[in-house]
């Protein structure tokens, strides 16, 4: 496989939605930090997420959740799911998508790749162990992000 640094960008510029929950009841929010890598032997996905958004609390129960990605004539639909909250209204049709529903989580049509993701580890972290940049311009008023590793078990 050839390395190519655009895989360093696809969160950052192309943006993703992360969606946890079921068929039932679910929540997504748009997500630009991430990455993907190895774990333990495993392929993986990281994401993190703030306590304060209303897609935490999915995270937290969930065993699974998926990131997909989206073409950039998608970008105001991600837009919306950034700057709205699930908690308020319902995003996901202000922001015109459709839910698919998968095995193992809820992904949206018109996504050109999802990762479904099983949750391996969680962990808080810990703003003393940041740089004092971060720290002032990330979590001023607000805790910090909470890590999230999940093994990709599909790829759609």
């Amino acid at each position: 496989m050839k390395f190519q640094a655009e895989s360093f960008e696809l969160f950052d510029k192309t943006w993703a939605l992360l969606t946890a929950g079921d068929r039932e009841k679910f929540n997504t929010m748009t997500i630009a930090w991430g990455g993907l890598g190895t774990i333990w032997g495993k392929p993986a996905v990281t994401v993190y997420v703030k306590p304060i958004r209303y897609t935490h609390e999915f995270m937290e129960q969930s065993e699974y959740f998926t990131v997909s990605f989206y073409p950039e004539r998608m970008r105001e639909a991600l837009t919306l799911c950034g700057r709205l909250s699930g908690r308020d209204c319902d995003k996901v049709a202000r922001a015109n998508l459709t839910p698919v529903f998968l095995k193992h989580g809820v992904t949206f049509e018109g996504a050109e790749r999802t990762i479904v993701c099983k949750k391996i580890y969680r962990q808080s972290m810990d703003k003393g162990t940041m740089p004092a940049d971060a720290v002032k311009k990330y979590y001023k008023t607000e805790p910090a992000h909470t890590m999230y590793i999940g093994e990709v078990i599909d790829i759609l």
